[in-house]
């Protein structure tokens, strides 16, 4: 959990809204979506699990979570039992990019 705390805190404090700005504009679900890391920090996958409904959004999403890369490696207890964890968020966007846990 402390990983990935750290991952949202990564992504919300680093994350540029500016390419959000246009988009986020247009009608649009907050989209669901879980992104796959590596026990190195590199970014395995992104997958809409919910998508927006509005590509530029989800294209947005895509680049800022590959930007960001490589995250932090995984510490060592939990690099012993895994290779990769799939972190699962819903994305908002008002003045700034927040992440939340589930499907709100």
């Amino acid at each position: 959990m402390m990983y990935q705390e750290a991952w949202r805190q990564r992504i919300e404090m680093n994350a540029s809204l500016d390419p959000l700005r246009e988009p986020k504009k247009q009608p649009h679900t907050d989209p669901l979506v879980t992104v796959v890391l590596r026990s190195d920090g590199n970014v395995e996958g992104v997958t809409f699990d919910r998508s927006s409904g509005v590509a530029e959004i989800d294209d947005a999403i895509r680049h800022i979570v590959q930007s960001l890369a490589p995250y932090g490696a995984f510490p060592p207890d939990l690099a012993r039992e895994y290779d990769e964890i799939p972190i699962r968020r819903v994305w908002t966007f008002d003045v700034a990019i927040r992440l939340f846990s589930g499907g709100r």
